[in-house]
């Protein structure tokens, strides 16, 4: 009788999603989006490529659920730091919870970015935003993050309400393009102490622009 490999005994019977999709997003941890190859999961996972079609059509398909995981993974790094915020006042939550977003963004890249080059790969829009798929442990997607943030300036009186259409996409350029530029432009060699600094000094020139 043969002996099982480990990685056949890695998982249970019924479980078989779950594994490729694990491997999946171990395989994007470390290499990014291009990194998730359905063939490659199947061999990680000691199944056939056959096996894994029942779960996964193609390639597109593991890539699509691995995105989900790590926005949801995103999701839960902007939770944490939500519950960071301490403040009592209203203005000064609604402030917390709008920084919170930034730097958990930008911490997130910086510390996983495989996973966080993954998570803005597919698709071409917003439509999946709201996914429940993508959400942390709170509920909400970071996209809803974002935007109960922002919906909380303006409920504290913190941000005009004229200042609110579109708000999300300002403050989410702002962020993300210095996180693209950290992990894959020419601030790449910026010290970590630094690069934090630059991080604060761009959520403080979201702010003011938001609330001014």
């Amino acid at each position: 009788m043969s002996t099982p490999s480990p990685s056949r005994a890695s998982y249970h019977h019924g479980d078989l999603r779950q594994a490729l999709l694990s491997a999946g997003i171990e395989l994007a941890s470390t290499g990014g989006p291009d990194a998730v190859v359905l063939r490659e999961a199947t061999r990680r996972v000691g199944v056939s490529p056959n096996a894994a079609y029942r779960h996964f059509a193609d390639r597109e398909a593991l890539l699509a659920a691995v995105v989900d995981a790590a926005q949801a993974r995103l999701a839960e790094h902007i939770d944490a730091e939500f519950a960071l915020v301490s403040a009592s006042n209203p203005v000064d939550i609604a402030r917390g919870h709008l920084r919170a977003v930034g730097s958990a963004y930008v911490r997130f890249a910086l510390d996983e970015p495989g996973m966080f080059r993954t998570a803005f790969f597919v698709p071409a829009d917003l439509e999946e935003a709201a996914s429940p798929t993508r959400v942390g442990p709170s509920g909400r997607t970071p996209f809803e993050l974002l935007g109960d943030s922002l919906d909380e300036l303006v409920a504290s009186g913190a941000m005009p309400p004229h200042r609110r259409e579109g708000a999300e996409f300002l403050a989410w350029s702002s962020v993300h393009g210095l996180a693209m530029l950290l992990i894959d432009g020419p601030l790449r060699a910026l010290p970590r102490p630094h690069a934090d600094a630059t991080t604060q000094r761009v959520i403080d020139m979201v702010e003011a622009g938001l609330t001014a």
